[in-house]
C-alpha cells in the first residue's frame, strides 16, 4: 500500500506543475483587463504605432490615420484644397491639366503645347476609352501619411510620368503559310507515263523551266495532225495558185472556186491542229516551220516545248514524239515532288508544287471584338516561334474575312510578309500584333499606378512639396483617361489627366486606394460622389 502511494505522489506533482502556471497566467490577464477597464487604458492603434515619436501620444484621427491636428481632410483650412475647374467635357475628366495646367503638382510652371492637345484628341477619338463619372467628386479627395517614416513603412514607390513611344495593337495567334497567289501545283495535262524527271525538292526553278517529261500518246497524235494539216494547206495553196491564171474560163473558173474552198478548209484544219498543241502548252506558228525541209520540220515538232539544252542529249531516231513537258509557271522553289520515273500519271495527280517564297502569308485569328478595329494596309508585327532575340517581322494587312469561323469564333486576317532571305517556313506558328495606333511622345506611367475606383479611373499624384522638411505628406486623387499598354503590360499610356514630370504612386499604391475606399465607405459609397 505504501508503495502505491509513493508511486502516485510524483504524478500528482507533475500535474500541479503543468496546471498551476496556466492558472496564474489567466489570473494575471484577468487582473490586467480589470485594471484597464477601471483606468480607461487601451492598446495603441496600429496607425499610431506607424507614426513617429510624439505622434504616439497625440490624438489620432481614426478615419484618416494621421494626427488629428494635422489631418487636412478633417481640418480643410489647414491646407486648403486647390481650386477646382470642374468637368472638362472635351477630355472627360475633372480639373483637366491640359486646359488648366496650374492643377499639376510640379515645382515649375507647366506648359501645354498645341501638340499635347492634338495628341490627346487622337488618342480619345481612335476608339472607346474608359470614361469617368461626371458626378463624381473623387478628385477632391486627398490621401495623407502621418510622416516620412509612416510613408516608408507603407512600402509605396513613386515614379514620374514620362514621355515614351507607345503602340496600340490587338494581339492574335497565327501561322505562316505560302502565299497562295505565288504557288503552283503542277500536273500532266494528259494521261501518260513519266519519261524523265529533272527537278527535286529544294531546287530553285525559273519560269518556263522543264521539270519533267511525260510520254503521252495524245501528244504524238496532235503533232502528227499538225504536220498533216500543214502539208495539206501547202498542197491546197499550190493548187489554187496553179489555177489562178485560168480563173476567167468557164470550166477552169469552177475548179478555181473549188480549190479556193479547199484551201480555206485546209487552213481551218491547220489552225485546229495548232490550237490543240497550244492547249497542251506547246505553242507553235506555221511561220516557224516555213522554209524547213520535211525532216527539219518533223524534228522541230518532235521536240516541241523541250529546250535545246535537253534535246541535244536526245537521239531523234529513238526518242518518241509523244513527249509533253511539265514546266514551271513561275520563279520559285520545288517544295513537293510526288512522282518517280516510269509511273503512270494523269491530270488529277499533282506531281510538283512550286512556290515563290520571296513573300509569305501570316494567317491571324482575331477575336470578333478586335476585328472591327482592323483595316487593310495596317502594319503588323509578327514573331514566329523560335525567333527569340530577333526583330519582329513587319507586314501589312491584305485581307480581313467577312465571316466568323464556326469552331473558333474568330475572324481570319491575312498578312503579307516579305521574305527576301527565304528564312520563313511554311506552317510555322507564332504571335502577331496588328498595329492600330503609334504615338512617339505619349505620356506613360507604370500600370500598377492606375486604379479603378467606382466609376472613375484614377492615379495618386504626390504633392509637389512632399519632400520638403515639415511639409504635409499628401497624395492627390487625379482622374485620368488611360490608353494603350506596353507589350509586356508594365506601362500604361495616360491620354489625359497628367503632365510630364508629375510623380505618381506605383508599387504599393493599393495602400492609398484602400484608404480612399475606406473613407468613401464611411460616407456610404465607394465612388467619391
Amino acid at each position: 500500500m505504501n508503495k502505491n502511494v509513493s508511486k502516485r505522489a510524483p504524478a500528482v506533482l507533475v500535474w500541479f506543475g503543468r496546471v498551476v502556471p496556466n492558472l496564474l497566467v489567466l489570473a494575471g490577464l484577468a487582473a490586467f483587463a480589470w485594471w484597464g477597464h477601471e483606468t480607461g487604458w487601451k492598446l495603441p492603434k496600429f496607425a499610431a504605432l506607424a507614426g513617429a515619436g510624439p505622434e504616439k501620444e497625440a490624438k489620432w484621427c481614426d478615419d484618416h490615420n494621421v494626427q488629428e491636428s494635422l489631418c487636412v481632410e478633417c481640418n480643410p483650412t489647414l491646407y486648403p484644397k486647390p481650386k477646382s475647374f470642374g468637368w472638362c467635357a472635351e477630355h472627360g475628366v475633372m480639373d483637366c491639366p491640359l486646359h488648366h495646367p496650374e492643377v499639376a503638382q510640379l515645382s515649375y510652371p507647366p506648359v501645354v503645347a498645341p501638340a499635347d492637345l492634338e495628341r490627346a484628341r487622337r488618342g480619345l477619338e481612335f476608339t472607346d476609352r474608359p470614361e469617368n463619372s461626371q458626378e463624381s467628386k473623387i478628385n477632391e479627395r486627398r490621401v495623407q501619411f502621418a510622416s516620412d517614416e509612416a510613408f516608408d513603412k507603407a512600402g509605396v514607390d513613386v515614379r514620374p510620368a514620362r514621355r515614351e513611344a507607345v503602340v496600340e495593337s490587338v494581339p492574335a495567334n497565327g501561322e505562316i503559310v505560302y502565299d497562295e497567289t505565288r504557288v503552283a501545283r503542277l500536273s500532266a495535262r494528259l494521261p501518260g507515263t513519266l519519261w524523265w524527271l529533272g527537278k527535286t525538292v529544294g531546287q530553285r526553278v525559273a519560269r518556263g523551266e522543264v521539270l519533267a517529261l511525260v510520254d503521252a500518246a495524245e501528244v504524238g497524235k496532235a503533232k502528227a495532225d499538225l504536220l498533216q494539216a500543214l502539208a495539206e494547206a501547202d498542197l491546197k495553196g499550190k493548187t489554187l495558185e496553179r489555177l489562178r491564171p485560168l480563173a476567167g474560163q468557164a470550166v477552169a473558173g469552177s475548179q478555181f472556186l473549188d480549190a479556193e474552198a479547199a484551201l480555206r478548209e485546209a487552213q481551218i484544219h491547220r489552225a485546229t491542229a495548232q490550237h490543240a498543241l497550244v492547249n497542251l502548252g506547246l505553242p507553235i506558228r506555221p511561220e516557224d516551220l516555213k522554209g524547213l525541209s520535211d525532216d527539219e520540220a518533223a524534228r522541230r515538232v518532235q521536240f516541241l516545248g523541250i529546250p535545246d539544252s535537253l534535246t541535244k542529249a536526245l537521239d531523234p531516231r529513238t526518242t518518241t514524239a509523244n513527249l509533253l513537258p511539265v514546266t514551271a509557271p513561275l520563279d520559285g522553289v520545288v517544295v513537293t515532288r510526288q512522282a518517280a520515273a516510269g509511273e503512270v500519271v494523269d491530270s488529277s495527280r499533282v506531281l510538283f508544287m512550286v512556290a515563290d517564297v520571296s513573300q509569305m502569308w501570316a494567317t491571324l485569328d482575331l477575336r470578333v471584338e478586335d476585328a472591327r478595329l482592323v483595316a487593310l494596309e495596317q502594319k503588323v508585327r509578327f514573331r514566329p516561334d523560335g525567333r527569340q532575340g530577333k526583330e519582329d517581322l513587319i507586314g501589312k494587312v491584305a485581307w480581313v474575312s467577312t465571316g466568323v469561323d464556326e469552331k473558333t469564333r474568330t475572324v481570319k486576317v491575312r498578312v503579307e510578309l516579305p521574305n527576301p532571305k527565304g528564312e520563313l517556313r511554311d506552317s510555322t506558328f507564332g504571335t502577331g500584333r496588328v498595329i492600330l495606333r503609334e504615338e512617339k511622345d505619349a505620356l506613360v506611367v507604370p500600370t500598377e499606378a492606375v486604379h479603378l475606383v467606382g466609376d472613375c479611373t484614377v492615379v495618386f499624384v504626390r504633392d509637389k512639396d512632399f519632400l520638403q522638411k515639415g511639409a504635409l505628406k499628401l497624395f492627390y486623387v487625379r482622374e485620368v483617361r488611360p490608353g494603350a499598354k506596353s507589350e509586356n503590360g508594365q506601362l500604361t499610356e495616360i491620354i489625359v489627366g497628367l503632365l510630364p514630370g508629375e510623380v505618381v504612386a506605383t508599387k504599393g499604391s493599393d495602400v492609398l486606394r484602400a484608404q480612399l475606399m475606406k473613407d468613401s465607405l464611411g460616407e456610404g459609397c465607394c465612388c467619391g460622389k
